[in-house]
């Protein structure tokens, strides 16, 4: 690829890293929070680089000073041609394909995993847990969808029965079946390795895909509560509809 080119594809690269980690969150579409830090850093050295590059490529070739260098006469189509009848003078096709992922980060920013993703794929399992801290005596209960799958499967108190909790997340609908999912999608590093956790919700209209809604209500009976056997189901008493949070991509306690 010719200098001109390396060095906009190196600006271009850095200045979409930064505008999609620091002057946006777009980022956090892509990656967990803790790595803003490691994008902004590469995209500062993909700058530092373009402009090292666009420095060194000004600068006089050593050599004679009417600019022939050490070709000393034979050195003349050498960019042109390797011997072999290979022209390096012009850019392989295949490398302008390195200038699209640079520039959607700057103008077209792809959309957001969400009720599409969640509703194609089985709920995360939950961590096995076998010690709960007595749920607190306020009323609904903030819980996350985490939270709330493991006391209803592994609680063997069953101190969630009857209580009344709120929780957050947005709309994954179930076609063809009563009811419809609370869903977050978590990242353990970044949307590769994305994965959802569900709740049922039953006893209320499913809003439009992928709207953000804070719901409370009680745990909808079925099979033996403290047990793998029981759904993590809510039967909604309300169901509010948020704001998206800026980090969507973890299973945090309601928005209020």
């Amino acid at each position: 690829m010719k200098r001109p080119l390396q060095v906009t594809l190196l600006v271009l690269s850095g200045l979409g890293l930064l505008h999609a980690s620091l002057f946006t969150d777009l980022s956090l579409r892509f990656v967990k929070e803790g790595m803003r830090p490691m994008l902004v850093a590469s995209g500062v050295l993909l700058l530092v680089l373009g402009v090292a590059e666009a420095w060194s490529s000004q600068k006089p070739v050593s050599g004679d000073a009417d600019g022939h260098g050490h070709g000393h006469g034979h050195g003349h189509g050498h960019d042109q041609d390797d011997g072999h009848g290979h022209d390096h003078s012009t850019v392989p096709r295949i490398a302008w394909l390195l200038f699209l992922p640079a520039l959607s980060l700057l103008f077209y920013a792809p959309p957001a995993l969400g009720a599409y993703t969640a509703a194609r794929e089985a709920p995360k399992a939950v961590a096995e847990q076998r010690y709960f801290d007595p749920l607190p005596a306020t009323s609904p209960i903030p819980l996350t969808l985490t939270q709330f799958t493991s006391r209803v499967q592994q609680d063997h108190k069953r101190d969630i029965g009857g209580r009344s909790v709120r929780m957050t997340g947005f709309v994954t609908p179930d076609k063809g079946a009563d009811g419809w999912y609370l869903t977050r999608i978590i990242f353990t590093c970044c949307a590769a390795d994305a994965q959802s956790v569900k709740v049922r919700i039953h006893g209320a209209a499913a809003l439009p895909a992928n709207t953000w809604v804070t719901v409370t209500g009680t745990w909808h009976p079925g099979g033996a509560l403290g047990t793998s056997s029981a759904p993590a189901a809510l039967d909604a008493r309300t169901v509010k509809k948020v704001a998206k949070p800026v980090n969507a991509y973890t299973d945090a306690l309601p928005l209020f």
